[in-house]
């Protein structure tokens, strides 16, 4: 997130969340922290706010009511009525504590943080934020001692790493409000307790996610499914990417239709694909729709998921931007050897 130094932290406090399911503790903060010092307080905004990216817009939902939602219960209370903030927390800490039993699911500290001057969508706002840091890193201190140096070890939070956070913004508070969300640990499927069993949230059906989903998608597929079940090579896939990512840098409309013709072609690939996308939006319970609006700022994000590198053994790395045409595999009869041969106009 950009655009932060306006931003002033009102309230923030911290709670020990253990795993029960390994005998660790809750321990509850008895006050919010005393934040005297100016460079205490820039570091910690931008140690919360920094990894949040903006576009990337969720909201509380429950099954039944987003008012049964008890992150959305309890936050909802800290915006109408600051002076809830300590008691809120803790039900926070307890309901965290509560989701925690995985078996991957690290002892940490959680912070409670209200936020004011917070901007979003070219308004400033208040916010509530939540965050675990369950990472600790090693650092050396060195101190003087008497007319000598000394180093010691001491374990602390790497600003830089936020492990998992929630930034709720004062907004939208009848749809579940507007949310952003981090979650760095953890990403296996069966410990994603913060997203999905602490947070309970689901992405905005907007066009920001909609183009995220499907270079998601895209990639997932040429990756795994494509080369799986068709005899295609390396550098097939690594073309079916970049036409992928051309079609969505050049295009302001997304089409199914004019996708699937522009960048897959063969219909029995085109068939596969579809298959592939149902259980892609089955899995994540996110359904993507045929024709979308184009966002740029999530376009560029996935640009970097998309690696046209062609590496060959620990000798050659070739990277392929496009002109498939112009790319010849072959194995040669001699030494039995695969070979690249690549027909170009210019060496520069």
């Amino acid at each position: 997130m950009t655009g932060i130094d306006s931003v002033q932290l009102q309230q923030v406090i911290v709670h020990k969340v253990g795993n029960p399911s390994r005998g660790e503790d809750l321990k509850l903060s008895a006050n919010p922290l005393t934040l005297n010092d100016d460079i205490v307080r820039a570091l910690l905004t931008k140690y919360f706010l920094g990894p949040f990216n903006e576009n990337e817009i969720y909201r509380f939902t429950h099954i039944s009511d987003v008012q049964m939602n008890e992150v959305y219960a309890f936050v909802r209370k800290i915006f109408e009525d600051r002076d809830s903030f300590l008691q809120q927390s803790a039900l926070l800490a307890q309901f965290l504590y509560s989701k925690s039993t995985h078996v991957k699911v690290k002892e940490g500290e959680f912070y409670v943080v209200l936020f004011d001057d917070v901007p979003f969508e070219g308004d400033f706002t208040r916010a509530v934020g939540l965050f675990k840091s369950e990472t600790k890193e090693t650092f050396l201190k060195v101190f003087q001692h008497g007319q000598s140096w000394e180093v010691i070890q001491e374990e602390g939070v790497n600003i830089n790493k936020l492990d998992k956070g929630c930034l709720i913004f004062n907004t939208n508070t009848n749809e579940g409000y507007k949310v952003c969300i981090v979650d760095a640990t953890n990403k296996q499927n069966d410990a994603q307790y913060w997203v999905t069993d602490f947070l309970q949230v689901a992405p905005y059906s907007d066009s920001y996610h909609h183009t995220d989903k499907y270079l998601s998608l895209c990639k997932s597929f040429i990756t795994n499914e494509y080369p799986e079940k068709f005899d295609v090579s390396k550098s097939d896939q690594i073309d079916m990417l970049n036409r992928s990512m051309e079609y969505f840098k050049t295009k302001e409309q997304f089409s199914i239709e004019e996708f699937t013709n522009e960048v897959i072609h063969h219909q029995e690939v085109v068939d596969t694909f579809m298959d592939y996308k149902k259980n892609f939006e089955s899995s994540r319970n996110f359904e993507i729709q045929d024709e979308f609006a184009i966002h740029v700022s999530a376009v560029k994000q996935q640009q970097r998921a998309f690696k046209s590198v062609l590496k060959l053994d620990k000798n050659f790395h070739i990277y392929i931007h496009g002109r498939r045409d112009l790319i010849e595999k072959g194995v040669d009869d001699m030494s039995g050897k695969k070979y690249y041969k690549l027909y170009f106009d210019e060496e520069s």
